[in-house]
């Protein structure tokens, strides 16, 4: 799960390390409004642990991992924070029509998985933002130690007031991000105006497909009061008012829940892995798990991908 509202930084014109598809505009505006602001704060404790790259770095050795020579399918367990894992990753961008000249935004990037897994599979430029402030530092030490901070950089910053300029971006995703953010309107219109006319947005949300009550805690909320899942057609309507046409739309449950029953499964047998998502969100991966397990079977919820151009 990553995280991608909270106040906004701005990338600073002087940082040496700043791609160049990742122009930074210092005038953009800052969300001030108390509600919002107070929702992200929550949403940010949420995700805080406290340790989390001392915590990773131990799990790897327990798993015979040399920290030193770490590759992206080492950190897939624990960095693809989302439902499918790093196989979902791989058919989001199978829809991307990505190539080593294009220059991706990762809105909610967490601790980096995706955005690694772009850099080393298809040569992308990648910047990613996060709420988190941990995310992002150990999003950047990972990156450090796969020796991909070349093509890849990462920014605390807010996915409602993105800190760069028009037309940047050739791609942008967001995984499993939206249902931390109630405000799609404004989060779809500032992915717009970064994109390059004609760019690409590609979605991967877990959302609401029936009516029914939610339960919790899920991975992305311990209550409904950081909990913004919504129907399709709610970002239908909301991409298609930002400026975007819906090109794909693909319901993943049966992958889904597959996948998370066969991590249950396992769980059950011999507890939890070394690495795991348990790691990002602690005692509490189990119940969380089951809740969107048996939400999915109810026909409540639907992970969904969608792809949208913007026109």
């Amino acid at each position: 799960m990553q995280t991608g509202v909270g106040s906004s930084t701005i990338v600073g014109s002087n940082d040496s390390t700043k791609l160049e598809c990742a122009e930074a505009n210092p005038t953009l505006p800052v969300i001030r409004e108390m509600k919002i602001v107070s929702t992200e704060a929550r949403v940010a404790g949420h995700y805080t642990r406290g340790g989390l790259e001392q915590t990773i770095l131990q799990a790897m050795a327990k798993a015979g991992k040399d920290a030193a020579r770490l590759t992206v399918e080492d950190l897939a367990p624990v960095d693809e924070f989302h439902v499918g894992g790093i196989e979902a990753t791989k058919d989001l961008a199978a829809q991307m029509d990505l190539g080593p000249e294009s220059c991706l935004l990762d809105v909610g990037c967490g601790i980096g998985g995706p955005a690694r897994y772009f850099a080393t599979e298809h040569g992308c430029k990648v910047t990613g933002i996060d709420l988190t402030e941990e995310f992002v530092l150990v999003a950047k030490s990972l990156t450090r130690r796969l020796n991909l901070d070349r093509l890849v950089e990462f920014h605390q910053a807010s996915a409602l007031a993105l800190p760069f300029g028009p037309s940047t971006f050739d791609r942008a995703y967001m995984i499993h991000v939206g249902m931390n953010i109630a405000d799609k309107a404004t989060l779809f219109g500032q992915m717009h105006r970064v994109l390059k006319p004609g760019g690409l947005l590609a979605i991967f949300d877990i959302m609401r497909a029936a009516r029914g009550p939610l339960r919790f805690p899920v991975p992305w909320a311990l209550t409904e009061e950081t909990s913004f899942v919504a129907e399709v057609s709610e970002y239908g309507d909301a991409l298609e008012a930002a400026g975007f046409r819906v090109t794909h739309q693909r319901g993943r449950r049966a992958f889904a829940v597959e996948f998370i029953a066969r991590n249950m499964a396992r769980m059950a047998q011999g507890g939890p892995p070394a690495l795991g998502i348990h790691l990002l969100v602690g005692e509490a991966a189990k119940p969380m798990l089951n809740n969107v397990l048996v939400m999915m079977e109810e026909g409540i919820l639907d992970p969904v991908e969608l792809c949208a151009v913007a026109v």
